[in-house]
């Protein structure tokens, strides 16, 4: 563990007396952005080129719509129309048609037509699209493409379209789903192996970077920033298509830019990195992270509201990981469940400043909810984060209790730790009337299953790309300790049955994406684009957005830093 010893009062700077205080250092590096999106906030040559912009989108669109509506008797065609829009990044501008073609697709083509005919790219695109929207297509779909012994042809061993066509459709499997287990054992080993020299350069691109992160499991903002540049290296790409990604991707990086703009000028205005020394200066990566779940215009107060929230957990989650002692830790946690400023005599003086920044946000929050009618939302966000600060108090007093606990007793609290519920119940404020009160109930109280498996995907993968970090500096036991202590494995023994168990719930997270529950389907895709975020954080047993300075600055410049050229 590494220490830094500082003096400050241990419990209130009222007292005259102070003693030294050990504490832990994470040794985290500093920020790496510092004021560079500051230039962004205000741009006196931005209200022309928006307008402008704005047109040629708007005309493009009408271009793309008819697109759309001209191939609506020709399903191969739609299907890839529809995948190709949906790649570049601009489905969120046709959600209705979409929608409409998907349902018309969906109640024709077993209809009127058995798909004898058709190749593996295509009954592998129409799976994978019907199913990521909420339909319930069978995997036995593809029994066609396997002998009379259950294997798939041989003859499909060539075929690096269709075979990666069906890796990407493999990563919406669900419970049961042995066909799509077997396909991606097929696949895997097949497009690891196979002779690229039948395949043109484009599209070992795309096999390349699918192996290493598939299209469902990543970011799609970040997919979309790889994905126009080979879509425009593509001898038959569509005009109309390529200059409508390319145009509101600038567009929307503009808008983001803004954002991060003065959100880095509220990050400066609370002084954290000389207030909290000790805490990750990430507001940049956080914003990546967050406009991970909605990047869409119209979710901009839902994103300033979601961001701050994050960062300011991610200082309380250091102060409790890190800094603070048992004794203050205690009464940080008991001021929070008091939320009251007259709590925060009693605290040391770093503390007395976050508490502030909890309270203040919070009260702004509640002055704008208010205003549209939407008060009793309040509760919702106060009762997360109460809920939040006992977990994280709970891990703590394990720490100094050295203690170890069963996996049974680790995941609860270690699931609240993942603060997947604070903010999953904070990125519903801001969306208007789909977030009714309902939406709000079932998510705390009714511990449904969709949270629950968001829950396991980011702590286990937190746990396994961060425990021997947290071992280092002082933290208490993680997943993995946990496991093997529990069944007496090894650290890789036990890595691979959580890796199992993150599995398994990408598998209830698919099937409850096809799940009609009370919650509008526009509230789900953000549980779904919220682990998308956490599988591209950890992925590969790293914590990128803790140690920040490589692949998570590469992710910042391309889509914040660097405009695609026109």
């Amino acid at each position: 563990m590494s220490l830094m010893i500082s003096a400050i009062p241990s419990s209130s700077p009222a007292q005259e007396a102070s003693h030294v205080v050990e504490r832990r250092s994470a040794n985290f590096h500093p920020g790496i952005w510092g004021d560079y999106f500051l230039k962004y906030t205000c741009d006196s040559n931005s209200t022309g080129s928006h307008a402008i912009a704005k047109d040629r989108i708007e005309r493009l669109k009408g271009e793309a719509r008819k697109m759309l509506m001209d191939v609506m008797d020709k399903p191969l065609q739609k299907l890839n129309l529809i995948d190709q829009i949906q790649r570049l990044g601009i489905a969120y501008l046709f959600e209705i048609e979409i929608d409409q073609q998907l349902e018309q697709i969906h109640r024709s083509y077993f209809k009127f037509h058995h798909g004898d005919e058709d190749d593996l790219h295509t009954v592998a695109l129409l799976f994978r699209l019907l199913r990521q929207q909420g339909y319930r297509i069978s995997s036995e779909i593809f029994n066609k493409f396997r002998d009379n012994e259950g294997n798939f042809n041989k003859s499909l061993s060539t075929d690096v379209q269709g075979l990666l066509s069906l890796f990407e459709a493999c990563h919406l499997k669900f419970h049961g789903d042995h066909i799509l287990n077997d396909a991606l054992a097929f696949t895997m080993t097949h497009l690891e192996t196979i002779d690229k020299g039948n395949a043109s350069l484009n599209l070992k691109k795309q096999v390349n970077h699918a192996l290493n992160q598939p299209i469902y499991k990543g970011i799609p903002r970040l997919e979309v920033r790889r994905y126009i540049p080979l879509y425009q290296e593509e001898p038959l790409h569509n005009e109309v298509l390529i200059s409508l990604a390319k145009l509101d991707f600038n567009f929307l990086q503009k808008l983001h830019r803004k954002e991060l703009g003065n959100l880095t000028r509220w990050w400066k205005d609370l002084d954290v990195e000389r207030k909290f020394p000790f805490a990750r200066d990430r507001l940049v990566e956080m914003y990546l992270w967050i406009s991970g779940v909605y990047f869409e215009p119209e979710y901009e107060t839902s994103r300033e509201i979601l961001i701050k929230v994050a960062s300011v957990v991610s200082i309380i989650d250091d102060i409790y990981d890190v800094y603070g002692t048992l004794e203050e830790l205690e009464l940080f946690t008991e001021a929070i469940e008091r939320w009251d400023v007259k709590a925060k005599g009693g605290l040391p003086e770093y503390m007395q400043e976050c508490y502030k920044i909890i309270l203040d946000f919070y009260d702004e929050i509640g002055h704008e909810l208010t205003k549209k009618g939407r008060s009793y939302q309040l509760f919702y966000a106060k009762e997360a984060m109460k809920k939040q600060a006992r977990a994280y108090f709970m891990e703590t007093k394990w720490f100094h209790q050295n203690h170890i606990p069963t996996m049974e007793e680790y995941m609860p609290i270690a699931l609240a730790t993942s603060v997947v519920e604070l903010l999953l119940v904070m990125s519903l404020l801001g969306m208007g009337d789909i977030a009714t009160k309902d939406a709000f109930d079932w998510l705390l109280y009714s511990n449904p299953k969709m949270l629950k498996a968001v829950q396991v995907v980011g702590r286990l993968m937190d746990d396994i790309a961060g425990h021997k970090f947290e071992q280092e500096r002082g933290h208490s036991a993680s997943s993995v300790e946990c496991f093997m202590k529990q069944y007496g494995v090894t650290e890789e023994e036990a890595k691979q049955e959580l890796h199992k168990q993150v599995a398994d719930a990408w598998k209830d997270i698919n099937e409850e994406l096809c799940h009609p529950t009370i919650i509008p389907r526009p509230l789900l895709v953000r549980f779904l684009n919220f682990t998308r975020t956490m599988h591209v954080v950890y992925k590969d047993e790293k914590d990128i957005y803790t140690h920040s300075r490589d692949k998570f600055k590469k992710h910042v410049t391309s889509l914040y830093v660097n405009p695609l050229p026109m």
